[in-house]
């Protein structure tokens, strides 16, 4: 939170325009995609795993939304459900892979990223779906709150960061998660089922992917064979920043939201101040090495 509030001061100092509600309005609607790819990807790390292919899921995820519900001859709310299916689907069988297998998270979400990226490319004939019905991109819409425009995919990104932040801190199986992540042995011994957890997580993980498709798709106004290629980073960026260990077991869901709006007050200020976006990917690798060193020497403290 201080790092966020030092960079909003910094970037109001640099730019007159940065301080308008229009502008925290846009950051807020650019931020919602990786706000909710965030959440699927800080429940697979405090399980000490990561996944690398959220990024083309949800690319994959909205392809098939759009096309289903655009040219496929289905209703949009079936080609929705399916777009969601699809990532859950993947989702869950990455969590197959790592419990059942006993492949490596890294590994496994890797091959995934790359079968995501190619199915999405041939489904789509590597072309942006246009022309879509009302209902695909109704998340998109704003509504006025102050002097400020904020999209219901924003609201709707709070409410799962909510109910996330709830599962997590007051129920068992929320607790769970903390503990498999924190000694999957221990965890084990105690009479946890360490195997449904994390196919747990990896199954709600896509379901998040999934969202995540809807927003993009709600934010763009298209479906886009090319997205989802930064977002990988993106998440694993902002739920470090937020506090969460990549070595599992420590973290706050909340943490992830405060890491993405950092990222996106950084890319949204150096923007105002005319910086390219090739100085801004360099921010943020910084950004990233400098979240996991200080959790580093945080654990090497404890």
């Amino acid at each position: 939170m201080i790092a966020l509030l030092v960079a909003c001061v910094f970037f109001s100092l640099q730019s007159p325009r940065f301080l308008t509600p229009e502008n925290f309005s846009l950051i807020a609607q650019q931020v919602m995609v990786v706000g909710v790819l965030a959440i699927g990807q800080t429940l697979v790390i405090l399980t000490a795993g990561i996944d690398l292919s959220c990024g083309m899921l949800m690319a994959l995820g909205s392809v098939l939304m759009t096309l289903l519900g655009s040219r496929g001859g289905m209703s949009p709310m079936a080609a929705i459900a399916l777009g969601i299916g699809a990532t859950t689907l993947a989702g869950t069988i990455n969590g197959l892979l790592v419990t059942r297998v006993k492949l490596p998270p890294f590994i496994v979400t890797l091959g995934t990223m790359n079968i995501a990226f190619a199915l999405t490319q041939i489904v789509s004939r590597s072309q942006t779906v246009t022309d879509l019905p009302p209902v695909l991109t109704v998340l998109g819409n704003t509504m006025q709150v102050g002097s400020a425009r904020i999209a219901y995919g924003t609201v709707l990104m709070l409410a799962l960061y909510a109910g996330v932040w709830w599962f997590l801190r007051e129920t068992a199986a929320g607790r769970h998660v903390y503990a498999v992540g924190n000694n999957r042995e221990a965890a084990r011994l105690s009479g946890i089922n360490t195997e449904r957890v994390l196919l747990a997580v990896y199954a709600t993980a896509g379901l998040l992917y999934g969202l995540g498709s809807l927003l993009a798709v709600a934010r763009t106004g298209v479906g886009d064979p090319q997205a989802g290629q930064t977002e990988n980073l993106d998440t694993v960026t902002a739920v470090v920043l937020g506090g969460t260990s990549l070595f599992g077991g420590r973290g706050v869901v909340v943490g992830s939201l405060v890491g993405a709006l950092i990222v996106g007050v950084f890319r949204n200020g150096l923007t105002l101040m005319g910086v390219s976006s090739v100085y801004q990917i360099l921010v943020t690798g910084v950004l990233v090495i400098l979240a996991v060193a200080t959790d580093q020497w945080s654990r090497k403290g404890a």
